[in-house]
């Protein structure tokens, strides 16, 4: 879904590290290739005062992956700190995720993609300085859906794989996402939704493998969800079902309505949801 970028929107060497003196940010680190184009994330990691934790943020909105340059998305430390800043700020590791966008790739490319980068940034975890055990992620809409992908779709890597990656484990042990889509079999070649998101048009019978509602497990990281009442284009029964779903399987859930909202959440609404987030990775991604 179209998402509004929460607060505005591989060599390690080939890549330049920029730094001033509250965080740095290492550019464009190539997790995969496909379709003869790099797949790639954003390391930006606090100068002081780092926990030792990683928040990933998955970049989507409507399966649309957009790059911007991260200096200017995580700004020099001044008032006013969006939420990226802000989870620098507490000491996490951030990670900004893209994947291969619609309309060339569907929504089963996108979780295949999250899916990789999440297992090349454990399996880099040393070189990040983050504890593979305490890797977050988050995001809004599409963004929320695949954040609950890796919430409820992780594995502990094939130990018969033939790269590091694919011995690597794709769990996560935190998820907070808002207005997260949550069973895609809702949308996928949906009449008129099809033509302002592309990524939906994919055979019908992939829509199950995609659909994190229809993969809930006891053992699925904590998760929460943040959905607005008015919601027309992903209505709040999505993060509804998902709830109860969590608290059926007596997995770790919580879900805060936001009342009056819809598609985002400005002004007051947008403040208590990021501090929302923000005490949720504190309470599950603390060193033990």
């Amino acid at each position: 879904m179209r998402m509004l970028l929460i607060g505005f929107g591989l060599s390690l060497l080939a890549n330049s590290v920029m730094a001033d003196d509250w965080r740095t940010i290492t550019p464009d680190v190539i997790y995969g290739h496909k379709a003869g184009m790099a797949l790639t994330y954003d390391v930006i990691k606090p100068a002081k005062n780092a926990n030792g934790a990683g928040v990933l943020f998955m970049v989507s909105g409507g399966w649309v992956s957009m790059w911007a340059p991260p200096e200017g998305v995580v700004r020099a430390e001044s008032k006013g700190k969006n939420l990226f800043e802000k989870i620098v700020d507490r000491g996490y590791t951030l990670i900004l995720v893209r994947h291969g966008s619609s309309p060339y790739f569907k929504v089963p490319d996108a979780v295949s993609d999250v899916k990789l980068a999440i297992r090349h940034i454990r399996a880099h975890a040393k070189d990040y300085g983050i504890d593979p055990d305490r890797i977050g992620v988050c995001g809004g809409s599409a963004g929320g859906h695949l954040s609950l992908v890796l919430g409820t779709m992780g594995d502990d890597g094939d130990s018969a794989g033939k790269t590091t990656e694919e011995k690597t484990s794709s769990r996560v042990q935190a998820v907070a996402c808002y207005f997260p889509p949550t069973d895609i079999r809702e949308y996928v070649n949906h009449a008129t939704l099809s033509k302002q998101f592309p990524a939906i048009v994919f055979p019908d019978d992939q829509a199950d493998d995609v659909s994190p509602l229809l993969a809930v497990t006891k053992d699925d990281a904590p998760t929460l969800l943040i959905h607005g009442d008015k919601d027309e284009l992903v209505p709040i029964s999505h993060s509804e079902r998902f709830h109860e779903a969590m608290k059926k399987v007596d997995a770790t859930c919580e879900l805060m309505v936001v009342p009056g909202a819809a598609h985002g959440f400005p002004g007051e609404q947008g403040q208590k949801a990021e501090a929302a987030l923000l005490d949720w990775f504190d309470k599950y991604l603390a060193k033990k």
